[in-house]
């Protein structure tokens, strides 16, 4: 049963997409999967390893990203505002050479005080901590999508406990960052069941997608091509199996931060895949350029 949003489309900026300013940066959410994303990259790898240079190619390199990441939490939004980061393992029982792996990006502290502006005015609380660190949900992906590391980087931690409705408010208090040439960027998974992956073994990462797992992300790219949001903020209650492919939310929730930069614009699927069988491995992107993005991609 489709139900009301409550939210309102956002207004028109510029009347096509041509007049847009090419600074403008698409917001976007990926699938980083497990850790061993980071040495065996796969399709989603080599999928990340084109996506950064079509970002460069349809909009310019990004000014700074602000990275939403399923893995830096909190109990209030925080700002990791530290002058510079470095790759954090913040994950046990894998491959050692992952221990070994670097990214060492620059911090974006001066943005730090536009974003906390942005939420406060929206009467958001925010932290701003002097502090560094990529979980390996953010550092993973910017390893393929710009490996030298010369992209600002400001962490945003997000409240996992908020829903996917207020989470979407919570990223369109964002918006002005990413016309201003910040890559808003989500980083999660599209399922994520550990328990069922863990069961199959570690070591079976080609293993075909389940037809839980099939149907769940077909069912979201298909609401989100439809812009049908009302029925992706009730996902627990109206997407397929979606309490066996989340069995907690936070995986999925930094879509909805990506999102609500775009407004109530369709969701488009950039890439589909999965590892693991059970650990969905798609990307999206939003908004009306979005599809300068793809074409960008070659699709």
């Amino acid at each position: 049963m489709l139900r009301s949003s409550g939210l309102k489309a956002a207004p028109a900026r510029i009347g096509s997409n041509e007049a847009m300013d090419v600074t403008t940066q698409v917001p976007l959410f990926l699938s980083h999967g497990s850790p061993m994303t980071a040495l065996e990259p796969r399709a989603a790898g080599a999928f990340m390893q084109r996506l950064g240079p079509a970002i460069d190619a349809a909009f310019g390199k990004p000014r700074a990203i602000v990275a939403v990441s399923a893995h830096t939490l909190a109990r209030a939004p925080v700002l990791l505002a530290g002058p510079r980061h470095e790759a954090v393992y913040d994950f046990g029982g894998f491959d050692e050479r992952l221990y070994t792996l670097r990214y060492d990006a620059p911090g974006a502290p001066a943005l730090a005080a536009e974003v906390a502006a942005l939420l406060r005015a929206a009467g958001i609380g925010v932290q701003i901590a002097a502090q560094g660190g990529l979980d390996h949900g953010i550092w993973t992906p910017l390893r393929y999508l710009w490996p030298q590391a010369d992209v600002p980087v400001l962490p945003l931690a997000f409240v996992p406990s908020w829903s996917p409705h207020r989470l979407f408010e919570f990223g369109a208090t964002l918006a002005p960052l990413a016309e201003q040439g910040v890559l808003i960027l989500g980083s999660g998974s599209m399922t994520h069941n550990l328990q069922r992956v863990f069961a199959a073994g570690l070591h079976d990462a080609d293993r075909p997608p389940t037809p839980e797992s099939r149907a769940f992300c077909d069912w979201f790219c298909q609401r989100g091509a439809a812009a049908d949001w009302a029925s992706l903020f009730a996902y627990r209650e109206d997407a397929p199996f979606a309490a066996l492919m989340h069995p907690t939310d936070e995986h999925l929730l930094p879509f909805f931060v990506a999102a609500g930069a775009a407004g109530l614009q369709p969701a488009m699927r950039l890439h589909a895949g999965v590892t693991h069988g059970d650990l969905g491995m798609d990307a999206y992107a939003f908004g009306p350029q979005a599809g300068r993005l793809r074409q960008a991609l070659g699709h």
